[in-house]
């Protein structure tokens, strides 16, 4: 007869996971097939396909690849046949493989190689990942340039600014004395499409 302490610890074992493979494919038109990609996933041993057939990759909401992703758990491997299969760009690519590494969740990429559970595809993700940063730095930089160049042009920045009835009456006049309408935009720090809406309005009402 076997230990009673014996039985209790073998009904605490429990039984491992099974580690999966997941593949993920896209196509951006209904005219265009899915075959390469799948067969491609099949032969990386993806137990699982989930597709999203006629979607670009800039939609955000995208059935398959939610499905995927809820479908994943730790140990698990999403798998794509190429990158910009997964991504709508650098940053979202990045973004998106960093939340699955922080499930436990690997990512490899089949075309370029790219595989986070081996040291090279890791150090290629770090280099994506550098590259990303500077693309997003790149981006706030030329925002806020483009904001300073408005400013010093006399353009508003941000929400369009109401325009008060007494204003309006004044922008009223000074178009009836011939004020050209840049003008009459910068002094009142409003877009020129907003001074004839009021000269219009006015005409409209007269």
């Amino acid at each position: 007869m076997r230990p009673r302490t014996e039985k209790k610890n073998a009904d605490l074992v429990k039984p491992k996971k099974e580690i999966a493979r997941i593949g993920y494919a896209r196509v951006s038109t209904d005219d265009q097939h899915l075959d390469l990609q799948l067969n491609a996933l099949r032969l990386a041993g993806c137990s699982k396909i989930y597709t999203d057939q006629g979607v670009s990759g800039k939609v955000s909401n995208r059935p398959g690849l939610q499905g995927a992703l809820d479908h994943l758990s730790d140990g698990d491997t999403l798998v794509v046949w190429r990158l910009d299969r997964l991504g709508r760009s650098l940053v979202n690519l990045v973004e998106l493989v960093n939340n699955l590494g922080m499930q436990g969740v690997e990512f490899q990429s089949l075309t370029e190689s790219i595989d986070t559970t081996s040291s090279g595809g890791r150090l290629i993700f770090h280099i994506m990942a550098a590259l990303a940063e500077f693309e997003r730095s790149l981006i706030s930089e030329r925002t806020r340039a483009g904001m300073e160049a408005a400013r010093l042009k006399g353009k508003h920045i941000g929400r369009p600014r109401k325009v008060k009835s007494n204003e309006r009456k004044e922008i009223e006049s000074a178009f009836m004395r011939n004020t050209s309408i840049s003008e009459i935009a910068k002094k009142y720090k409003i877009s020129a499409r907003a001074v004839r809406a009021i000269v219009n309005s006015s005409s409209e009402t007269a």
